[in-house]
């Protein structure tokens, strides 16, 4: 009889308690977090690792996107199309079954948590749209929805899976303090449901320049439109400065030459005097340290090896250009 199941594993504690609920049944699970370039792994490595479980963390940054240009549900209060997201996880896991050998997906979803995604209708639109969702078993609510292949295959005992329902979380804090797992909070960090990142990549998205590589970049700083092919990210701090380091985009780098600030990113390698100018009295402008006029070096390959001399960028001409700070 199977037993092996892929989970996925989002970090917060309704996917921790399926995994243990399912694991205390006697079956074998393997928990599986999707990456994309707007929701991270971080805080799920930490719960698995305090948690003795081993997560497998699989990047689906380019079908994700792809998903999201076109929704086929639609978006959420910002650019986060739940139900399309949810459906293509699932669809992913039902791919990775061969390969890790297991039989049926299980998730932490409750049902009637949260109102638009995982209310009856909801569930049955994410599992239409998969193409897998008669694989799928979501032990914590199980009781309550409609039976499974493996319910109706004898794999898993409908009654011993549960029947929480609602927003209400006392029965999930139950099962954790039986568990022995800390209180954790829901998962969230999707950054699709930030209203500054989503105003970001909605402008992307309207310029046709919505590649991975730009996508990444919209995690990082202040961000600028100053023409239609152009965009300038200024970092906020010295993590901005070193995450924008560390996409290595093949851009134009400034910063200011005589004391320590920003570091700004231009999207093209060769801009026109008049946008490097801007660009740079831009930079120059989020350093109090620094003088006006002042140089801003700027280069290549991060190599600053050409400068230039601008005064500060009036505030208002500024926010002009300013997508989100």
């Amino acid at each position: 009889m199977p037993q092996r199941a892929i989970a996925l594993f989002s970090g917060g504690l309704d996917s921790v308690l399926a995994v243990f609920w399912m694991q205390k049944l006697g079956f074998e699970v393997i928990p599986v977090f999707f990456s994309a370039a707007y929701i991270f792994p971080d805080k799920a490595l930490k719960v698995a690792e305090e948690n003795g479980l081993k997560l497998e963390v699989r990047d689906i940054s380019e079908k994700h996107l792809e998903m999201l240009r076109h929704p086929k549900r639609g978006y959420g209060k910002n650019l986060n199309p739940c139900i399309d997201c949810h459906s293509l996880m699932i669809q992913e896991a039902a791919l990775m079954l061969p390969e890790l050998g297991a039989d049926f997906i299980i998730t932490g979803e409750v049902l009637g948590q949260r109102p638009m995604s995982q209310n009856l209708d909801s569930l049955k639109a994410v599992d239409k749209m998969s193409g897998a969702g008669d694989l799928v078993i979501r032990p914590l609510s199980q009781k309550l929805l409609p039976d499974t292949k493996p319910i109706r295959e004898g794999w898993v005992n409908k009654e011993q899976m549960l029947d929480i329902s609602g927003r209400g979380r006392s029965r999930q804090l139950q099962l954790a303090e039986q568990f022995g797992i800390s209180h954790l909070q829901p998962a969230g960090g999707c950054l699709l449901t930030d209203h500054n990142y989503s105003l970001r990549l909605r402008d992307l998205m309207r310029h046709n320049q919505d590649s991975l590589s730009n996508v990444k970049l919209l995690r990082w700083g202040r961000h600028f439109r100053l023409t239609d092919e152009i965009k300038l990210i200024v970092g906020r701090d010295a993590a901005d400065n070193a995450g924008i380091e560390s996409e290595n985009y093949p851009g134009l780098y400034l910063k200011i030459r005589d004391v320590e600030g920003p570091l700004g990113l231009l999207t093209v390698q060769e801009p026109s005097e008049e946008v490097l100018k801007l660009a740079a009295s831009i930079v120059l402008f989020y350093s109090h340290k620094a003088s006006s006029p002042a140089y801003v070096k700027y280069g290549v390959d991060k190599k600053f090896n050409q400068e230039i001399k601008v005064e500060k960028c009036p505030e208002n001409i500024l926010r002009s250009y300013l997508i989100t700070s």
